[in-house]
């Protein structure tokens, strides 16, 4: 029930009603002083409009999916969310979050989400789509946007880090310090997901890099989501010959409880080994953590802004975005022994 009708809000916000009915079902169309004005009248004035009705009058449910492999609490997937709430929330526009374990899933969602007709636009984050999944979207105007995705192929808009070049940027470093054995600590998904993952761009990222130096060795060392990570990846580094003489890490996450354990058998950061990490989550600043930053609240609010634009049909400046990392030197990293 309203306690004031359209007319009163419209009047009293100095719009016209056609105004205050699309700063309510289409919010994105309308100028943001405008939208700030209807409904601060809409405050005062104690009116209140049915969402089901403006849902079906606009054909529109006022809802982005967001789809996500890994739990939506760590550190990346929560930024990501505030980021893109940052935008749609005052836009009107609510989030969905489905979990994506595996292909099936992801294809399950995709053959029934046109169906349902039940958002108005889907986020991608982290992992490939396939293009054939998809195409049903095309026909009811559903826009799939991705954020750090592997590949581009059946997205709308992407925004990504670069994650090849981020590894080139950590690899010359440690070249230019005298490190020729460099090792990879990263983790591989469980063969049943059949998802691809924009971080194992991260692997053939410094592959490539450290074979455009001859004198570079490249070392993997691979863990599973079975494993200990933290006492596997010290197993290894602490029993390699050659040993290397730097690691570069696939996740912050990995790289700060090595090199909090990696004193206790006799190897000092940097004197002995040089570490870096990737993302710059809280701890690493704290701890001295020299590692490749990435703003997934940034990359979240940029994707959303993408696809408020692509529901309104408006051109994009940069279709697929790749956003250049930093890396955020600190203390460990050095001139190898």
């Amino acid at each position: 029930m309203t306690k004031a009708s359209i007319q009163a809000v419209a009047a009293e916000a100095g719009v016209s009603v056609s105004t205050v009915s699309r700063t309510f079902a289409k919010p994105d169309l309308v100028l943001p002083e405008t939208r700030t004005r209807v409904m601060a009248a809409a405050q005062k004035l104690d009116f209140q409009v049915s969402r089901s009705a403006a849902a079906l009058k606009s054909g529109q449910s006022f809802r982005i999916a967001l789809l996500h492999s890994d739990r939506i609490s760590t550190w990346f997937n929560a930024n990501v969310y505030e980021g893109l709430n940052s935008v749609f929330h005052p836009a009107g526009y609510d989030l969905s979050l489905y979990g994506m374990p595996n292909a099936q899933t992801r294809h399950e969602f995709f053959t029934d989400m046109p169906v349902r007709r039940n958002v108005d636009a889907v986020i991608v984050c982290s992992f490939d789509i396939d293009p054939d999944e998809v195409g049903r979207l095309k026909n009811i105007n559903v826009p799939i946007v991705g954020i750090n995705i592997p590949s581009t192929d059946g997205f709308d808009a992407s925004v990504s880090i670069d994650n090849k070049q981020a590894m080139h940027m950590a690899v010359e470093h440690l070249v230019s310090l005298g490190h020729r054995r460099i090792a990879f600590v990263y983790g591989a998904p469980d063969d049943s997901s059949q998802l691809r993952f924009s971080a194992d761009e991260r692997l053939r990222g410094l592959l490539d890099a450290c074979a455009a130096h001859p004198d570079v060795q490249a070392e993997q060392i691979r863990f599973t989501g079975h494993d200990d990570p933290t006492n596997m990846v010290i197993a290894q580094l602490t029993t390699m010959s050659p040993a290397p003489t730097a690691v570069c890490f696939q996740t912050d996450e990995v790289a700060l409880p090595v090199l909090y354990r990696l004193p206790q058998y006799g190897r000092r950061i940097p004197q002995d080994l040089s570490l870096i990490g990737f993302d710059d989550i809280p701890f690493c600043a704290k701890i001295g953590l020299t590692t490749l930053r990435q703003n997934p609240y940034d990359l979240g609010a940029s994707a959303a802004r993408k696809t408020l634009d692509l529901m309104s049909h408006k051109p994009l400046d940069q279709q697929f975005e790749a956003i250049r990392p930093q890396l955020i030197l600190r203390d460990t990293t050095a001139i190898a022994a």
